[in-house]
């Protein structure tokens, strides 16, 4: 097995500003994401960054960071230039680990990797778990996902879905069977259709739900899904998520 991992990262931050070099455990919070994908099977760990402090800061702990364009409209937009900055093939293999994702477990990562280069059918594979919790499920900030019979995503949505008719009808108490998917944004690509992405037109559902990967399956392609058994870590959005991370870090 042979993948790259790129960690997009962008220093603007509406709700945490600096978010990548904000200090967890006396370490920049994207140098603790690119040391955890370090981990996993992956032959080579690129930061993607906007600006030249978080390359700075990257290189100061011996973590490959490469500066990109400031205006890419998307994560994916950022690891489309950086394939090209990096030569990559299009048949390699690109995971796409968040910035903002200082306790990924590895694992998954080789996962994504392992079942993209499995899945001829599909351009991209990404990872889902099961929930557990009624308010996780209704939460609009909460991405789920379907599935066919082929483990591939057939929508992904904030709203609750799927919608059970019966047990729902008066209101959300408790959870279908089997349990609905919560969406992890861990994404691998070929890429070769990683520099196609940005070229293909935005998805009315994409700028709807304000969710990048419904363009992919919006032109027809298609995502394979893993299925974690495990809840993945905190990722890092606002304040009170980077407050909790350092106690975990704290805590040892």
């Amino acid at each position: 097995m042979s993948f790259v991992v790129l960690i997009p990262a962008r220093l603007a931050s509406t709700r945490l500003p600096r978010k990548p070099l904000a200090d967890i455990g006396g370490l920049p919070m994207v140098v603790r994401v690119a040391q955890r994908a370090a981990a996993s099977g992956a032959s080579r760990v690129v930061v993607a960054a906007d600006h030249a402090d978080i390359v700075s800061a990257c290189e100061a702990h011996g973590v490959e960071a490469l500066l990109t364009r400031s205006d890419h409209a998307t994560g994916s937009d950022r690891l489309s230039e950086a394939c090209s900055l990096l030569a990559l093939r299009d048949q390699d293999i690109v995971v796409n680990v968040q910035g903002d994702e200082p306790l990924i477990e590895p694992g998954l990562i080789d996962a994504s990797a392992t079942l993209l280069m499995s899945r001829d059918d599909c351009v991209m594979s990404t990872v889902g778990h099961a929930i557990d919790d009624v308010a996780e499920f209704v939460n609009p900030n909460v991405v789920k996902l379907v599935c066919d019979s082929a483990s591939r995503a057939l929508y992904f949505s904030r709203a609750p879905i799927p919608w059970w008719r019966d047990g729902h009808a008066a209101g959300v108490t408790t959870l279908s069977m089997p349990a609905p998917l919560r969406h992890v944004g861990l994404y691998a690509y070929r890429a070769g259709f990683l520099r196609r992405f940005p070229t293909l037109a935005a998805s009315p559902l994409e700028a709807i739900e304000s969710l990048e990967q419904l363009r992919v399956l919006w032109h027809g392609e298609r995502i394979a899904v893993h299925v974690s058994e495990t809840r993945p870590g905190i990722g890092v959005d606002t304040a009170e998520d980077l407050a909790r991370v350092r106690a975990l870090f704290a805590q040892g």
